[in-house]
């Protein structure tokens, strides 16, 4: 099934856009474990794994279009040396994430693409839920300071 040459330019954009957030996510959890934040970093270690749906979801939809997956291209990744700052960079790219899909949506739906805006949606809801975790976690910073907030995602050993 030929896919239009926009919607698949589109796909593409927010498949490396998901592949860019897999190993932002990641190497963030990672940080976050080594440095003694064990729930925080489960928490996003997942975050890395639905971005990973996302993107095997995308790649089935461009192969289905006939089109070919960009998986040679990332964006920056940013990494943050604070969790504040790990924070503000994973809020980011879920920001251009949502800047970029929500008028996709709309010209899926004006190219007649009503499965592509349908699987573009779903991911929107997916990536509102991560602003809105990550949004708290620096409101919470805010409002408690970070060495408070830091002091509160310490694991501690099992008693």
């Amino acid at each position: 099934m030929q896919g239009d040459p926009d919607v698949l330019r589109l796909l593409n954009e927010q498949l490396t856009s998901e592949l860019t957030a897999i190993n932002q996510y990641f190497l963030h959890s990672k940080m976050q474990d080594n440095w003694g934040f064990t729930e925080l970093a489960e928490h996003t270690r997942a975050e890395s794994f639905d971005e990973m749906r996302h993107a095997e979801a995308i790649t089935d939809r461009i192969l289905l279009l006939d089109g070919l997956p960009n998986y040679q291209r990332l964006f920056s990744v940013r990494i943050g040396q604070t969790l504040r700052e790990q924070f503000e960079a994973d809020l980011a790219i879920e920001y251009e994430v949502l800047d970029r899909l929500r008028p996709g949506i709309i010209m899926c739906r004006e190219k007649q693409d009503t499965t592509s805006a349908i699987l573009l949606e779903k991911i929107v809801a997916d990536e509102e839920q991560h602003v809105d975790y990550l949004e708290t976690q620096l409101e919470l910073m805010d409002k408690l300071g970070e060495e408070l907030y830091s002091a509160q995602c310490v694991s501690r050993p099992p008693s």
